[in-house]
């Protein structure tokens, strides 16, 4: 069973930045997406950032121009820049991600936990 296990979370004051991280706990499967996901008081569940294999980052509307994030395939790791924060942004940032198909198995999601960002005014 794969684990994914968010860091990086706390508290920060707006304007400022906060770097999250988001680690598997297997490194041997193939992951072939991963993704950060956030849930905000009275919100549905949005998506952050997706990078999946073969295409590019899809950022969602509402972090676009502040956001970046990259992945390391190699470690099965996935990164989240946070910049310029608002207190919108304050939100449980939920770790995604999806295991390739093989012949016997078919593809399987995996939801970390997730971690709290509180951004102050």
């Amino acid at each position: 069973q794969v684990h994914l296990v968010e860091s990086g979370g706390g508290l920060v004051q707006a304007g400022g930045s906060l770097r999250l991280s988001c680690a598997a706990s297997e490194t041997g499967i193939r992951l072939i997406s991963m993704a950060w996901f956030r849930q905000r008081t009275g919100h549905q569940r949005e998506l952050v950032a997706i990078v999946a294999t073969g295409t590019g980052t899809v950022y969602g509307d509402s972090v676009k121009g502040r956001f970046a994030t990259s992945r390391d395939n190699g470690n099965n790791r996935i990164y989240l820049q946070m910049n310029n924060l608002t207190p919108e942004d304050t939100a449980v940032y939920i770790c995604f991600a999806t295991s390739a198909p093989t012949a016997s198995s078919p593809a399987v999601d995996y939801w970390g936990q997730g971690i709290q960002v509180t951004v102050s005014s």
